[in-house]
């Protein structure tokens, strides 16, 4: 969302006069500018493969890189001498391995990656245009179960990448990148901030600071149900939410407090998550609807009190 204007990217895609492009040299500029503030930090500027474009790279390197560029690369670009990046990256010699556990997805299983990393530092020479100097950081996979295609991030940066900490460091950033995604997702499709119909730039920037906050705790209880099941949930919940996730699930109260992980499955539950051996841990989506029809209940208690029906024991 444009908080400035307030229009959506849909609407913004209407208007042929705002290019995607310009987005991302402005989200660019934007990171600078909070660069300047916070000398004593080094920011970097995470993108998918929309924003691997040369106006994006000439622009930071016109501000002299006040930022990281971390991008995923789409174009196999030239290098001269009939030689393209692809082909000069696989060249390389492999610096280290990595493995991690690939989440499951629609129609998919959840499996574990090998991937090796290779490193090249090369200068960019589109014609007429000032060289740059760039490095492309390589994450393949090796051995992908037969009939799939091998997991590969090509990642573009203008740091000089010299060990295999530093490339897995990199990786690392553009892994964390998902995280993001998944809480804009939390923001945009949760909070539905892109339905407000508020028509000042003030208004719209305190009803995002708001939903900025929910779309955190969501994303904050989701994480720390996985990592942290054991705990008592009246750290994180309300006496009432709690119970009232049992009630509305139609499960009997625990005789003493529940773990963090039984209430937040109970939230997923009511919001459509099947909690079967195959389905892992619940995810952001099942938790916002579930704490939803939560709150919701809540806010009915409250009112038949307020009413003078006396407060529903739950």
């Amino acid at each position: 969302m444009d908080v400035v204007t307030g229009l959506s990217k849909a609407a913004d895609q209407a208007n042929p006069s705002i290019k995607e492009s310009r987005r991302w040299i402005e989200g660019y500029e934007r990171v600078a500018e909070l660069a300047a503030r916070c000398p004593g930090h080094r920011l970097i500027y995470t993108g998918d493969r929309e924003s691997d474009f040369y106006d994006l790279l000439k622009r930071a390197q016109a501000l002299d890189y006040p930022a990281d560029l971390l991008i995923r690369a789409q174009h196999n670009r030239a290098l001269g001498d009939d030689l393209k990046l692809w082909d000069a990256i696989e060249q390389q010699q492999a610096l280290t391995r990595i493995t991690f556990t690939k989440p499951r997805k629609q129609g998919e299983k959840a499996r574990k990656v090998v991937q090796e990393i290779k490193v090249l530092r090369y200068t960019l020479r589109p014609k007429s245009k000032h060289p740059m100097l760039l490095t492309l950081v390589q994450a393949k996979e090796i051995n992908p179960p037969a009939g799939k295609s091998p997991l590969i991030w090509r990642l573009v940066t203008n740091r000089c990448v010299e060990t295999a900490d530093a490339a897995c460091e990199l990786i690392d950033w553009y892994r964390a990148r998902w995280e993001i995604e998944m809480f804009f997702d939390v923001l945009k499709v949760g909070c539905r901030v892109e339905k407000l119909q508020l028509d000042t730039k003030e208004r719209i920037e305190k009803a995002l600071a708001l939903y900025i906050m929910v779309a955190w705790r969501i994303m904050f209880l989701m994480r720390l149900g996985r990592t942290c099941p054991e705990l008592p949930a009246e750290l994180v919940f309300d006496p009432l939410e709690w119970k009232v996730s049992f009630r509305l699930g139609k499960k009997a109260l625990p005789d003493g407090i529940p773990t963090l992980n039984q209430v937040i499955r109970n939230l997923a539950e009511l919001g459509g998550f099947l909690g079967r051996k195959c389905d892992g841990e619940p995810g952001a989506k099942s938790i916002w609807l579930g704490y939803s029809r939560v709150l919701d209940c809540i806010y009915g208690i409250q009112m038949a009190s307020e009413l003078g029906e006396g407060l529903i024991c739950v």
